[in-house]
């Protein structure tokens, strides 16, 4: 409606104003409300200040993001009502700006004008959760509990929200639990909270409870109870959420239905989730993208999900990132160029650039297939590159053996103002491991962490100890097996076994493989590797001891012998 009408000569009053803003909103026609704008501007001067008028501005810009915008008009306003107030924090709190909400906030309560009332702190509320401030939120809690508004559902949803989002769960449980009436919205931040937490199984006992004391579920809660469904995979509980979506007339939810064929899948019940998606009569991309993911989990239904993708291309749907980048993954997964080429040609003629996630989905397909010089272009043709860009490069560079590369191209990242996280110092110490850079990648594995601030993991340890091993610098390697605060693991005892073998070494050798059978005594690789470096050395009895022992204590396999 509004983005037809022809807007009017600026004689309107502001309510006139008002309502033509309102309009604009809810159409989602921004040009149009900024033309609106335009016209009060200019009748400013027949029009005497009004309150409503500039509130309902500061409403419009925060509605469409911007919040620059409605900061002008809200800073511009002669006098403020709580509702402005809000309007603006709760601005701030949508669009991803707490910290600017919780200065706002301060800001009003210094002013001693209007006070905040039960949408304000909930919208501060939102805010604390956003910056993760426990501290600013139990001030924001003591505040509303001083204005009388600590009992009210909507302050006790958004605080309860806020201790979940920042990791409090108890707090958000014992909060749940004082609240005197509970509605549906109440209910959902719990069960959301809960399952955004991983607490699935408390999430599904929730959601059982919810329905015992006669509340009735929205889609909301449909969504997050099949979400806890699919994380814990147990397709009775699915079946269970299933029928209560066809007995609260929820079947007609697109975001319900999807949901659905989602957990479905993850529960392995491939069936169940195709025999849903074949029953909708117009498939549309949230279910369809939903039944793909599902064939994507399993590699034995990889061509179920290009055929499925073939389909709804032929029928127009407008295929998302979201979808491509699944399907990608897909490709690097099961190692198929030729179909990753077609996605990456479909997304050259219908994909806008600039989708980083879905880029760096097309550089890490090409790099697992093998295809480093399609990695290399497609990495090079990205307007925006972020960390996992170049991790993505940094790792295919490790796979391809080019070291030289590996160490340009970090030097490139770091250049560029990416500051490297955990998982790219390990692919730099497993790049320099293979293409023999010890003295480099140990200079990495040093800088995480006095640069960086990175605490290894342990599969850092392990990388960085199979990166001396391989080098040839055992005793090190040993030195730092000895050195880390936690019991070594049997890659990182593998790893040394594997190079003292290669390397002659029989005495850690032994000591290693010592380590190993005490962590795994059943398995027969380990004696074998032992047994064959003692064979090497010409300790015949050993050698033999060790093959009693693997018919003793392995796993069953049989020993392989030699007819020369």
């Amino acid at each position: 409606m509004c983005a037809q009408m022809a807007l009017p000569k600026p004689t309107g009053g502001g309510a006139f104003y008002s309502s033509l803003l309102q309009s604009c909103i809810s159409s989602g026609a921004f040009r149009q409300g900024k033309s609106v704008h335009g016209r009060i501007v200019a009748a400013s001067a027949s029009l005497p200040p009004d309150l409503h008028l500039g509130t309902k501005l500061v409403i419009f810009y925060a509605r469409f993001g911007d919040t620059a915008a409605a900061r002008k008009v809200f800073d511009g306003m002669p006098h403020r009502s709580v509702v402005s107030w809000t309007a603006m924090v709760s601005g701030y709190a949508r669009n991803g700006r707490p910290s600017e909400a919780l200065e706002l906030f301060a800001m009003m309560r210094a002013s001693g004008g209007a006070r905040p009332n039960q949408f304000t702190y909930g919208s501060v509320a939102s805010a604390c959760a956003g910056a993760g401030c426990v501290r600013s939120g139990e001030q924001v809690h003591a505040c509303a509990a001083k204005g009388r508004f600590s009992g009210d559902m909507f302050v006790q949803s958004a605080l309860m929200d806020m201790h979940l989002r920042c990791g409090s769960v108890e707090d958000a449980r014992r909060l749940f639990a004082e609240m005197g009436r509970k509605d549906v919205v109440s209910w959902n931040a719990l069960i959301r909270g809960f399952v955004e937490r991983g607490h699935d199984g408390e999430a599904l006992g929730l959601f059982s409870s919810m329905l015992k004391d006669a509340m009735l579920p929205d889609h909301f809660t449909l969504g997050s109870a099949l979400k806890a469904c699919g994380a814990v995979g147990a397709p009775v509980n699915v079946e269970l959420v299933h029928t209560c979506v066809i007995k609260l007339g929820y079947w007609g939810e697109k975001v319900v239905i999807g949901s659905l064929i989602n957990s479905y899948a993850k529960c392995r019940s491939m069936s169940n989730a195709k025999e849903i998606y074949d029953s909708i009569s117009e498939p549309d991309l949230i279910s369809s993208t939903a039944l793909i993911n599902g064939y994507i989990m399993d590699r034995n239904h990889s061509a179920d999900a290009m055929r499925l993708f073939c389909k709804i291309h032929c029928k127009g749907l407008l295929i998302d990132g979201f979808l491509l980048s699944s399907l990608l993954c897909l490709c690097a997964n099961v190692a198929s160029a030729r179909f990753g080429t077609q996605i990456h040609a479909y997304m050259c003629k219908k994909q806008p650039m600039g989708d980083v996630a879905l880029d760096n989905a097309l550089v890490d397909m090409y790099a697992k297939a093998g295809e480093f010089s399609d990695a290399k272009r497609a990495f090079d043709e990205m307007p925006y590159r972020n960390v996992i860009s170049w991790t993505s490069l940094i790792t295919a560079c490790g796979r391809n053996g080019s070291g030289g590369d590996v160490v340009t191209l970090f030097n490139r990242m770091v250049e560029d103002g990416v500051r490297p996280n955990d998982v790219t110092f390990l692919s730099l110490l497993s790049a320099c491991g293979h293409c023999g850079l010890t003295s480099k990648g140990m200079e990495y594995f040093t800088s995480m962490m006095s640069k960086y601030g990175i605490d290894p993991r342990a599969e850092h340890y392990s990388s960085a100890i199979d990166l001396l091993a391989r080098g040839g610098q055992l005793e090190d390697a040993w030195k730092l097996v000895q050195k880390i605060n936690f019991k070594p693991n049997s890659s990182m005892l593998g790893a040394m076994l594997g190079a003292c073998k290669l390397h002659g070494n029989m005495l850690l050798g032994e000591t290693a493989a010592k380590n190993l059978f005490n962590i795994d005594p059943r398995s027969s690789v380990n004696y074998a590797v032992l047994a064959n470096m003692y064979a090497e050395s010409s300790l015949w009895e050993d050698a033999q001891r060790m093959r009693q022992i693997i018919n003793e204590k392995s796993d069953g396999k049989e020993v392989g012998f030699s007819v020369i």
